[in-house]
């Protein structure tokens, strides 16, 4: 594992090969330090780090089984919490570093088929300039046979008491047994985030569809707030705040709010929720920006 340390002017981001994760994007503001995402120490493992990547696609699958082209998949649990694949492969692998300077890093890792029908090569570019972060991520698939895939990533930021979020979208989904999705279904009023909303202090594990690709997120009573913008790639988002039964020592201190290129379960649904067909040789790529604001502005 290594550590890679961005900086430019009053913003600053920590880096890990161990899963391709954010340890730490802060903002030095009015002489106070700001934390954009939830910090970490460097030795933790990708479910206690600040953001991590979802690659080749996010989320689980509804049995751990698709088919495709006329071919059946199967994948393999790959945590000990959960009975479902979960979230790809890119936040359990150790990652190489292609290239680094003081506000760029690109590192990149190569999946053979184990666990999954899958195998490709990723890449992560993460640049930091002096107006905030950038996160673009790209796959190729080097397998035989073309596969559907999808990108997204998992950041945590801080739950404050007077924490807002606003990231307007057309469809919700609810969840069902497995922590899977259920229904499409209208959202209801207190996961409507088409306008600047508290988010709720109980469990919520659940997708919006055709996210805008902007949201912010405000913490008042730090007069910060954070800009999030994806490109055209990702119109999906998935909503988690987890609760006491499933996390013992959460404190309702952080929440998720999760671009993704494509809705969870997208295999198992007639039109792939979004996920990309690529042909071997064919790449997907997409980017999220993160840019620090104060608040008001």
């Amino acid at each position: 594992m290594s550590i890679i340390n961005l900086q430019n002017g009053l913003l600053s981001a920590r880096v890990s090969t161990a899963g391709g994760t954010l340890r730490d994007y802060s903002w030095m503001m009015d002489g106070s330090k700001i934390a954009l995402l939830r910090p970490t120490q460097d030795g933790a493992n990708a479910s206690s780090s600040a953001c991590y990547p979802l690659v080749p696609f996010g989320n689980r699958v509804r049995n751990n089984h698709f088919t495709f082209e006329g071919r059946d998949y199967r994948l393999r649990p790959n945590t000990a919490s959960d009975p479902h694949y979960l979230h790809g492969d890119g936040w359990q692998a150790e990652w190489s570093i292609l290239s680094r300077t003081s506000s760029e890093v690109q590192i990149g890792f190569h999946h053979q088929e184990a666990d999954t029908p899958y195998r490709y090569d990723t890449r992560q570019i993460i640049t930091l300039s002096s107006e905030g972060l950038t996160l673009h991520m790209s796959v190729e698939n080097t397998g035989i046979h073309a596969l559907p895939f999808g990108l997204g990533w998992h950041p945590y930021f801080p739950l404050t008491a007077q924490t807002t979020l606003f990231a307007p979208a057309r469809h919700f989904w609810t969840e069902t047994e497995g922590f899977l999705p259920g229904q499409r279904t209208d959202i209801p009023a207190d996961l409507d985030f088409s306008r600047p909303l508290s988010l709720p202090r109980r469990w919520v594990n659940n997708g919006l569809e055709d996210w805008s690709g902007e949201a912010l997120i405000a913490w008042p009573e730090k007069r910060a707030s954070l800009r999030l913008t994806a490109d055209a790639t990702v119109r999906h988002a998935f909503v988690f705040i987890p609760d006491t039964d499933f996390i013992p020592a959460y404190r309702h201190d952080y929440f998720c709010f999760e671009p993704m290129s494509h809705i969870a379960n997208g295999h198992n649904l007639p039109d792939l929720g979004d996920l990309k067909i690529l042909q071997p040789g064919e790449t997907l790529a997409a980017s999220i920006r993160l840019q620090p604001q104060s608040y008001p502005q």
